[in-house]
């Protein structure tokens, strides 16, 4: 199986579940247009997102790559999952959103490292986009495309933190307008009914 596939799916996927108005996002952001930190800042987030990326592939998704019983389950989990995900963004597309990047007093290397690993870590939404979805949707690959699912979400983890950390003052004024959000919004809630349908085709296979 070409490995191309689990690696795009996987991207595009981590790209829908990463990219969304949230108190991560705009953290990021406005540390950027500070430059405050921001690049250390972006890899503390990028590599948080790669290791619960990779625990859910080598836990969850080996445990559903084992057993076959769980297959059709988690096909059909994952499907209804990204279909309501995608809802919820062609909502988000109609009603429009606003970031906001509001100023931070905390500035010391230490204490905004903290502050990263607090936002990131102390969120239960991570846990369950990245180990248990993002872990049991990699399940359904058959040999190494797992982990290049699992690639290709930390790939776009990274993408996505470190165009918030390159592109901060260039970026904010665009993310600030309700119509990017609807854009971004609509894209997001596509990739996942794509992949949805995708994964609802190899339920109805397995």
């Amino acid at each position: 199986m070409s490995m191309i596939l689990p690696y795009m799916q996987g991207f595009g996927t981590g790209a829908g579940l990463i990219v969304a108005i949230g108190s991560q996002n705009a953290f990021v952001l406005t540390q950027s247009i500070k430059k405050n930190h921001h690049l250390k800042i972006c890899l503390v987030c990028a590599l948080c997102d790669a290791v619960l990326i990779m625990l859910g592939v080598f836990g969850v998704g080996d445990l559903v790559a084992s057993n076959p019983m769980l297959l059709k389950p988690a096909a059909w989990g994952g499907a209804v999952f990204l279909a309501w995900y995608g809802i919820g963004s062609f909502r988000s597309a109609i009603k429009g959103g606003k970031l906001e990047t509001e100023e931070g007093a905390v500035s010391g290397l230490r204490s905004i490292l903290l502050l990263t690993l607090a936002m990131t870590l102390l969120n239960p939404h991570v846990y369950l986009d990245t180990v248990v979805m993002l872990g049991s949707m990699s399940g359904q690959y058959s040999g190494d495309g797992r982990y290049f699912f699992g690639f290709g979400a930390i790939t776009a983890s990274f993408i996505w933190f470190y165009t918030l950390g390159f592109g901060g003052r260039a970026l904010a004024p665009l993310f600030k307008k309700p119509v990017t959000w609807r854009v971004l919004d609509s894209i997001v809630g596509v990739t996942m009914w794509l992949i949805a349908f995708n994964l609802a085709h190899k339920a109805m296979s397995i």
